[in-house]
């Protein structure tokens, strides 16, 4: 059975959809934390390829990082929601199979192997003021912070660590009860990521 090419294809963005996320953070309370963008493949469990992907102006282009996962990071600039700045990106896929997909992480500064008590907390209270500024007087209907899940870049990764479930798969969970314990955290490997656990 013969299959067609999947046929590639460039979307074009306004930067002002982006720069209506990245706005929400970044005082004090959620400085830890950033949007990472990218397109889910929609039925599949799994992230569309991006080629390249660009921020254009009248005036200049900017070329943005994509990382290893299929995610980029868009800069908060005021200059260019002005200057009706849009993004460029260039999938392998059809658009029409890419649904935009955003999510909060911590930042790359927070990536590391050995975290105390204090930085533990930090980290989940970023993600607690995240959720509870985005809720406002709709606080009851957003999820609250249960957590925090460190993701592993390898995905069959398998790690003991005491007190806790361990690393599953390339998932270690921390629940709002071990975090509160005051425990330290010594991981076998950097994680790809640190995201909230929430639940609803």
């Amino acid at each position: 059975m013969l299959t067609a090419p999947v046929q590639a294809e460039q979307i074009e963005v306004e930067y002002k959809r982006f720069y209506s996320h990245i706005n929400k953070i970044g005082d004090e309370d959620t400085a830890a934390l950033q949007f990472a963008f990218g397109f889910i493949r929609v039925g599949q469990d799994r992230l569309c390829n991006i080629n390249s992907a660009q921020i254009v102006t009248q005036k200049q282009t900017i070329d943005l990082d994509v990382s290893e996962e299929q995610r980029f990071l868009v800069p908060k600039e005021r200059a260019l929601k002005l200057a009706d700045a849009n993004i460029l990106i260039d999938l392998e896929e059809a658009a029409n199979v890419c649904d935009m997909s955003v999510q909060i992480e911590t930042k790359a500064e927070y990536i590391k192997t050995d975290y105390t008590a204090e930085e533990l907390a930090y980290i989940t209270r970023q993600y607690e003021a995240f959720f509870n500024e985005m809720g406002g007087f709709l606080s009851f209907m957003m999820p609250s912070v249960n957590g925090l899940i460190f993701r592993f870049a390898d995905t069959t990764l398998d790690a003991a660590i005491p007190g806790t479930n361990g690393i599953n798969n390339g998932m270690l969970m921390l629940d709002k009860d071990w975090l509160d314990e005051g425990n330290a955290l010594s991981l076998p490997q950097e994680p790809l990521r640190i995201t909230a656990l929430a639940k609803g």
